[in-house]
């Protein structure tokens, strides 16, 4: 299930949205706002996208995450607009009968969803600069 919303991740909701009695393993991932991004200090961020396009990326990406792992359930959910240091900006959760299965799927979906998903991120330093970070472009 896709989900990009303007609205604090509730984590408990996502890892619900997996939760299977078939299930032996459960994995959650929470991508947050760190308060130092290098050497400098971050004051927030400020996510947007091209949203009809990210939701067909991330559904496609839930396709071929299926397609090469045997797991249950997948909820990945992303948040817009104005985070501070420590709220969550993206959370994705895997549930599979194995352990293997969902922590590599959860990982592969983070990496490919920051390379390909057309999420923008502007960083906003402590020293009043700011920086816009696109797709694939982030280390």
């Amino acid at each position: 299930m896709i989900e990009i919303t303007n609205n604090v991740i509730d984590s408990q909701a996502v890892l619900e949205a997996v939760q299977d009695t078939r299930a032996g393993a459960v994995v959650l991932f929470l991508g947050t706002t760190r308060s130092i991004t290098g050497d400098r200090g971050t004051d927030s961020l400020d996510y947007e996208c091209y949203e009809s396009m990210a939701t067909r990326q991330l559904e496609s990406l839930e396709s071929a995450a299926r397609e090469r792992w045997d797991v249950i359930s997948i909820q990945i959910t992303h948040r817009l607009g104005h985070l501070l240091p420590g709220e969550a900006s993206v959370a994705i959760a895997v549930s599979s009968a194995h352990r293997v299965n969902a922590f590599e799927c959860g990982q592969w979906l983070i990496d490919t969803l920051k390379e390909d998903v057309p999420i923008w991120k502007k960083e906003n330093w402590s020293d009043g600069t700011h920086e816009w970070v696109h797709p694939g472009i982030e280390g």
